[in-house]
This record gives C-alpha cells, sequence and structure tokens, in this order.
C-alpha cells in the first residue's frame, strides 16, 4: 500500500499579479470581511494598470477573526483556488460578495471563478489550508502589523493612509530608489 502523497500547497507569500521582474514590490496584508481593504482593493487595480511592468502585488492574509467571523474561512478559500491558479480571480470575487461568506457561498464563488476541486469544502470544512493563513497572519505580526489594511513598499512599512495618490508617491520613491542603486552599482563596476 502506497503512503499518502504529501499535498504540496502554494503559500500567498509566492502568489503575485503584474510583471515577475518589476523593481518595486507592493505588499498588503488584509481581511476580506474589511470595507477599508474592499475600498483599498479598487485602489491597488488602478494601481497595477498606472505602474504596468514597474509594480508587481502581494496579498497576505491578515483576518481578524474577533470582529470578522468568516475572514479565515474566505482567506482559506482563495488559497483552495491559487491552487488551481485561481487567486485573483477567487480574491476579487471575495471581496466582491464580502457580505456573504459562509462555506457554501464560497463554494459557490470558486465554482463561478472556475475551481475544478470536488473537495473544495471538504477542504474548507477541514481547514486543508488554515496552517498557511496563519503563517501570513504570524508574519504580519512579526512585521509590527496590528490592523488592516496594511502596506509594504519594498519591504518598507507603509505609513500614511492608503489612498491612490500616497501609495503612488511611496512607489514612485521606490522607483526612484531603486534607479539610484543601480546608477552606484554600475559606477562600482566602472571603477572595478
Amino acid at each position: 500500500m502506497k503512503a499518502k502523497e504529501m499535498q504540496v500547497i502554494i503559500p500567498t507569500k509566492d502568489i503575485f499579479v503584474g510583471d515577475p521582474k518589476a523593481p518595486v514590490t507592493l505588499t498588503e496584508f488584509g481581511d476580506y470581511e474589511s470595507e477599508a481593504c474592499a475600498k483599498v482593493n479598487e485602489v491597488i487595480d488602478k494601481l497595477l494598470k498606472e505602474y504596468e511592468g514597474r509594480m508587481k502585488f502581494n496579498y497576505r492574509h491578515f483576518p481578524l477573526t474577533k470582529i470578522h467571523q468568516h475572514s479565515q474561512k474566505a482567506a482559506e478559500a482563495s488559497l483552495g483556488a491559487a491552487q488551481e491558479g485561481k487567486f485573483w480571480e477567487m480574491h476579487n470575487m471575495i471581496f466582491a460578495h464580502r457580505r456573504r461568506l459562509g462555506a457554501i457561498s464560497l463554494r459557490e464563488y470558486a465554482k463561478d471563478v472556475g475551481v475544478v476541486n470536488k473537495k473544495f469544502l471538504d477542504d474548507l470544512v477541514n481547514s486543508t489550508f488554515g496552517w498557511q493563513v496563519k503563517s501570513d497572519l504570524m508574519e504580519g505580526l512579526d512585521k509590527g502589523v496590528r490592523d488592516v489594511p496594511a502596506f509594504f513598499v519594498n519591504g518598507n512599512l507603509f505609513t500614511g493612509k492608503p489612498t491612490y495618490e500616497n501609495l503612488s508617491k511611496a512607489i514612485n520613491e521606490a522607483l526612484k530608489e531603486g534607479k539610484k542603486k543601480v546608477a552606484a552599482k554600475e559606477k562600482l563596476k566602472e571603477r572595478a
């Protein structure tokens, strides 16, 4: 009899949208039931279009389970969809329907975005992806995240209000900083 095969789970820290080689990485720690996170999701879409080729985005889970009872399962559902390459479709679907996030609704949303896993509901009920969500939460806490949405630009905590204007400014600064580093490396090469 064969030993049960271990399923390799794709964690959210490895899921990006945007150019993989982009010089700026914008990371958000968020909660699917948060109104503020839902609003900023629209800002992110705008930023991705504006900074196409220059910015990539990574969403990490930070469910505030004391105030949002469905946030943990919604995060797990997005990870279930991620295993079939449907993270971003599910991510946007969950935000669009953030007031209806019961397990049955989450299964329906998964079907709507093209997830074919017949055990999707079982995975939710059994918390198959619970540890990955917990891992995001713990990393967020380690980085000083206490509320959502929390943003990092190239690993540095963004402290302003997450408006389009403020995030654009931070991205532009990171782009300038990146150009300075490239120029400094070029000078070092010339001297060598």
